[in-house]
Parts: C-alpha cells; structure tokens; sequence
C-alpha cells in the first residue's frame, strides 16, 4: 500500500467561495442536487443515526456522521439563533471526509458557506418530486441567511422566477431581495405579511431562525395544491407549521426517527404517516399525485447529504489549486515509534 502523507487536504472559507464562484453558483447547486439525489438512491447503503445533540439554553451543537463503507464523512454544526444579535452566524460549521480502509481524513472542510449550499440544494430536490408541474412563484418566509441560496437552487432546478419575500425584519427581506437583484429573477416583490407572502405562490419556503414553538404559516394560509419547503424547524421544541396544516398535508422526511425528534412532525403522533424521500426518488412511493394535493417537505438536515456535500467538493478540487495543506496526521518513519517521532522532533529540549 502507499505510504500516507501526513497532510490533508483543506478547503477554507477563502477558498470554498472561490470554488463556488469559479463553478457558477446555479451549476453548483445543480451538481451538488445530482451528487445529493445519487445518493439518496443508494440509501440502504449508508449507516444511518441521528445526529448527535448536545442541547442548552442558548442552542445546540450537533454532530452527523455517516459511511457508505468506502467513505466516512461527519459534520460538527450549531444552531444558536440569538447569535445574531451578536454580530455571529447562526449556524457554523466544518466537516471530515475520510477512507474506510486506513481511517486516514482525505479532506477537511469549512461547512457554513458549504451547509447553505447543501440544504438548499436538498430542497430542490425534493422539489422535482413533490412541487406542482411548472410551478414558477415560491413565498420565502425568513430572509435570514438561507433565503437567498433556497432561491436560486428552485430558480436552477425548477425554472422557479418569481419571489415573494417576508421577514418580521424588513432589513432582511430587503437585504435578500438586493442580493438576488441581478439573479435572473422575473421578479422579486418584497410583502408586509407572511398571508401576503403566500398569495398566489405555489412553494412556500419557511426559513426562520428562533428556537420555540412558532406558527409561521396557519391553516387558513395554505391552500390545495401548495408545495410546502419546511426548512426552518430542526430541533426539538422548534417548529414553524400550524399542526392543522401537516394533518392536510402529504409529508416527507429524509431520516423518521431524527425528524421525529426535530422535524415539524415532533407535533404529531409517533406513529403519524409519513414518507422516506429516497422511497420517492426510487420510484418506491409517489410523490406529488394530483394537482390539490398538499406535500410537505420537513426538511431538518441529515447526515447522508452532508456526505454527499463533502464527496462532491472532494471531486471538485482532487487536482487543483483551491486546496490549502494541513499538517494534521502524525506520519513517524516507524509507525509504532510515535514517541521516537516526539523526541526527535526540533522542539525538543538538547540532551
């Protein structure tokens, strides 16, 4: 076998914003979705697990890890709403990819920029199998730091141009309607409430950031025919849909014991019905089925697409120039001499 470098491949948030940029981000989305949606259909493949969360007042830290048995891949990532208050991000994040075989990481990952990416491109996702046929109008409620990066992935992936856009903050929605000024939008109208928001819109996206409770969009809100992106509850005790919507509505999940727990469905019974999206992308179990259904997409991350994240940006800069170096794996000449290794290090004291 090779020897081992004892240097793993960086990408930082420098460079990940390069990468992007150097790709297009609408063909980055659409790449990523196909990277996402190609493993989705592998999906009894994977290891499979909840993530691990450690809650507190102010938030929680979590960790995702997964394996299709050739590759290992975790994300460390928080959720803590108030740091915006506080001149932070509300979400940060990095990420490990790593062989099976030796254990040995292959890449080392910013994932902030890299989640915004993933998320929505997950929703495109599902999206193209549960939106309305030509739907073109999307609400986005909550113009925080996701609204824009959910735009475009529907704007490249379901031909979606049209945005209606609510905040409680008005700064917010104006800052995401500058943003994608020169997107390529047909148009971008800025609303005075989330009812007014969802008019005549055939997606509704709700993006919002506060831990509790919150009802985001009531029954009367939500008409036949709607396809409902439920981004914005992904932990437990944070929800954005009135309970009355998910009992009209057809709901799909990515991972049911997490989304159970994190999901919009935490309101509901355990035993509640609901659909895996890789059984609808298999072609196992339908999707969108007539034009008056409601499908709800309860969207709270999983593991497996921060995978699929990983294993495309790994694709991505195998080669190139957008890597960075780091000297993170002890490589002594004799593997089993770690402390020789120490020793004979420049740092050590002189005998």
């Amino acid at each position: 076998m090779e020897k081992q470098l004892n240097v793993v491949p960086f990408v930082s948030v420098d460079r990940m914003m390069r990468l992007v940029h150097s790709v297009g981000i609408e063909r980055f989305l659409t790449e990523l979705a196909g990277y996402i949606e190609e493993d989705f259909r592998r999906w009894q493949s994977f290891d499979k697990t909840p993530r691990i969360a450690s809650h507190s007042v102010d938030g929680v830290i979590e960790l995702m890890p997964t394996s299709d048995g050739t590759l290992y891949g975790f994300k460390y990532v928080n959720g803590h709403p108030k740091n915006t208050r506080e001149g932070l991000q509300t979400v940060t994040a990095f990420g490990l990819l790593s062989h099976v075989s030796t254990g040995y990481p292959v890449l080392l990952s910013e994932m902030t920029m890299l989640t915004a990416l993933r998320t929505a491109a997950m929703s495109a996702v599902a999206g193209k199998y549960l939106a309305p046929k030509g739907a073109r109008t999307m609400a986005v409620i909550g113009n925080g730091a996701q609204s824009e990066f959910q735009a475009l992935a529907f704007k490249a992936l379901l031909g979606v141009d049209r945005l209606r856009l609510y905040d409680i903050d008005p700064a917010a929605s104006r800052k995401c309607a500058g943003n994608l000024a020169r997107q390529g939008f047909a148009s971008i109208e800025i609303c005075d409430a989330a009812a007014e928001a969802v008019e005549g819109a055939a997606i509704i996206t709700t993006a919002t950031a506060d831990k509790q409770y919150a009802t985001i969009l009531t029954d009367n809100m939500v008409g036949p025919g709607v396809h409902i992106n439920a981004v914005g509850g992904d932990c437990p005790g944070k929800t954005e849909i009135h309970r009355d919507i998910l009992l009209r509505s057809d709901i799909f999940v990515e991972f049911p014991p997490q989304t159970r727990i994190e999901g919009e469905i935490q309101q509901l019974p355990q035993d509640h019905a609901v659909t895996e999206l890789w059984d609808v992308i298999e072609g196992h179990a339908v999707g969108r089925r007539d034009e008056r259904q409601i499908t709800l997409f309860d969207s709270v991350g999983f593991a497996i697409e921060d995978f699929s994240a990983l294993r495309y940006v790994y694709d991505l800069t195998v080669g190139g120039d957008v890597l960075e170096f780091l000297d993170l794996i002890a490589d002594p000449d004799d593997p089993r001499d770690l402390f020789g290794m120490l020793m004979r290090s420049p740092a050590a004291p002189a005998h």
